[in-house]
């Protein structure tokens, strides 16, 4: 995603087949080792004129698996690009917190993850070169590019990857259940919103499988709602508005009526003791599915499920996002011209088609769309669902959020009350309280 990478077992399993061309390759598997360990910050060039580029990143953000930075040495002989992977974005961002403090330490590029944006444009930005001197901002999605952008008016990053929302479905439970399997009926089902989705489960409830659900977790069904919107957990004004806002508010009851109903199996996403069995033993009948899920589900319900699964789009009017990176040149680097070149290339359309083709994770510069790995994409193991179509339609109708510093926070801690709802039988009130009482002693 690219997304929070959040640990997953797997990562060394082949994940869905994503057909571009002709040609066949491994989708997205969230998590990365540690490729380059060794990276310790920006060094200048040696005495022949060799510079050594380095970046810093978490998670996968597909350039080794594209064949980028090898590429790059090509074109550039004398630059070499060491990657240094943080498999966990939560020891990441810490990290570059310290660094950023302290002064020392940095790469010549550093990865930042969406949920964390907000906060270093508005308290780290003149840590970071303006990259809206270096790359056109009109390339990308628009919503993307104002996330990286400073009070100042400097963009402190160039976009990677988005998560524009998508409905992953299972077409033999949905068979099963009696309920349409085609994607285009399935759309026309949800086409009202969520309360559509909430009352197709209800039918699917009704006639389904013993020891199936509807969906896997309350909690990502809130997170879609909330990013389906653009006043989220914060207002213009930079004040947490949580408790207020309409969406979370909707999100929560939605949330509260799934646990209620046992609408959900209640699990925690990307959990290996509880999520990943019941992909594999097929208990799960949908999941709100950003463009890096079909990897997720893909890689852990295994070949056994394969044909038994199909994409469509999100419920409702307005897309969602769930997850993107950006790529940021800190000032204190001893290479920034050439380390703004390397950014620029590397989030050019080509290179993001590239890593889509990779690893599934979708462009945020709209150039890359009409590309034709983007473009004809499809995913064998979806029923050849048609992703870069539908990726691309849904990025065009997600809003421009107001992003908060502490939004990550804020919805990890909503999400372990949904997720209390769903396996506890806490009650609305009590979990809701728990919540902000958690949140406001988090951010003051």
């Amino acid at each position: 995603m690219r997304i929070t990478r959040t640990v997953v077992a797997g990562r060394r399993r082949r994940a869905a087949v994503l057909a571009t061309t002709g040609l066949t390759i491994p989708a997205l598997l969230l998590t990365g080792c540690s490729s380059d360990s060794d990276t310790s910050g920006s060094t200048g060039p040696d005495a022949n004129g060799n510079i050594t580029l380095t970046v810093a990143d978490f998670g996968q953000f597909g350039y080794k698996e594209a064949g980028l930075f090898a590429k790059y040495h090509e074109l550039h002989p004398n630059i070499t690009v060491k990657e240094d992977v943080t498999a966990d974005e939560k020891i990441y961002y810490p990290k570059l917190l310290q660094q950023l403090n302290s002064g020392s330490g940095l790469a010549d590029v550093q990865g930042i993850e969406v949920g964390r944006i907000k906060e270093i444009t508005d308290t780290k930005a003149d840590s970071f070169v303006d990259l809206g001197k270096v790359i056109d901002v009109g390339d990308w999605v628009s919503w993307k590019a104002k996330q990286a952008t400073a009070p100042s008016g400097a963009v402190i990053g160039a976009g990677t990857d988005i998560g524009p929302m998508s409905l992953c479905y299972n077409t033999d439970l949905f068979k099963k259940a009696g309920l349409p399997t085609d994607r285009a009926e399935v759309a026309k089902k949800v086409a009202g919103g969520w309360e559509d989705y909430l009352k197709l489960g209800e039918e699917y409830k009704k006639k389904a499988p013993a020891g199936t659900y509807f969906m896997d977790s309350a909690s990502a069904m809130f997170n879609a709602v909330v990013s389906s919107n653009a006043k989220q957990y914060y207002d213009e004004s930079g004040k947490p508005v949580y408790k207020e806002s309409s969406s979370v508010q909707q999100g929560w009851n939605l949330a509260a009526e799934v646990a209620s109903k046992k609408l959900s199996q209640g699990l925690a996403q990307f959990d290996t003791n509880t999520w990943v069995p019941a992909l594999r033993k097929g208990t799960i009948a949908t999941v709100a599915c950003p463009a890096w899920m079909a990897g997720q589900i893909s890689a852990n319900a295994g070949e056994g499920n394969k044909g038994k699964w199909d994409i469509t789009t999100a419920p409702g009017a307005t897309a969602a996002n769930w997850g993107g990176s950006f790529l940021a040149v800190p000032k204190s680097g001893k290479n920034v011209e050439e380390a703004g070149k390397l950014v620029k290339w590397l989030t050019a359309p080509e290179q993001q088609a590239a890593v889509f083709k990779a690893i599934g994770v979708f462009p945020s510069n709209k150039g890359a769309y009409d590309l034709p790995d983007v473009k004809n994409a499809k995913l064998p193991y979806f029923n050849d669902a048609p992703i870069g179509q539908i990726y691309a339609d849904e990025a065009k109708s997600i809003p421009e959020a107001v992003l908060g510093p502490k939004d990550g926070v804020i919805k990890d801690t909503i999400s372990t009350q949904i997720t209390n709802m769903e396996q506890r039988g806490t009650s609305p009130d009590k979990a809701w309280k728990a919540a902000t009482d958690a949140i406001d002693k988090a951010i003051g």
